[in-house]
């Protein structure tokens, strides 16, 4: 019998695990933010205090290409600059679900409706 492929999705695989958890913790309990913000928050947690900022900023904007964070309405700064606010997508907080009870619990909860209709969207 093949060994079961892992279930963990790939934004939680890897170097960049832990960033794109604290990243999405940060945004969904704060609500959008600026990357500045973002990276004001993720300082003030635990293992994350020498975090540097231009660190944020890449893991931000991989995150915003694969869709995982989308652009919210720009917001003026006291100098009068726009700058770009985040916030997260669906595909974020289902990932979020989906690695918080994972895989198999999913699809035991699952009706035969949504099921069908997951297989049509695939």
């Amino acid at each position: 019998m093949p060994k079961p492929k892992n279930t963990r999705l790939s934004v939680f695989k890897g170097r960049e695990a832990r960033l794109n958890r604290a990243i999405f913790q940060t945004l969904a309990l704060r609500g959008p933010q600026t990357i500045y913000g973002i990276h004001k928050e993720i300082k003030k947690l635990r293992g994350f205090k020498y975090t540097r900022y231009p660190t944020v900023l890449k893991r931000v904007k991989a995150l915003e290409e694969s869709a995982y964070l989308k652009r919210a309405t720009p917001k003026k700064t006291a100098g009068g600059f726009e700058v770009t606010v985040y916030e997260l997508a669906a595909r974020a907080y289902l990932s979020i679900i989906l690695d918080s009870i994972g895989l198999e619990e999913l699809i035991k909860k699952m009706s035969e409706n949504t099921a069908l209709q997951i297989l049509q969207d695939i």
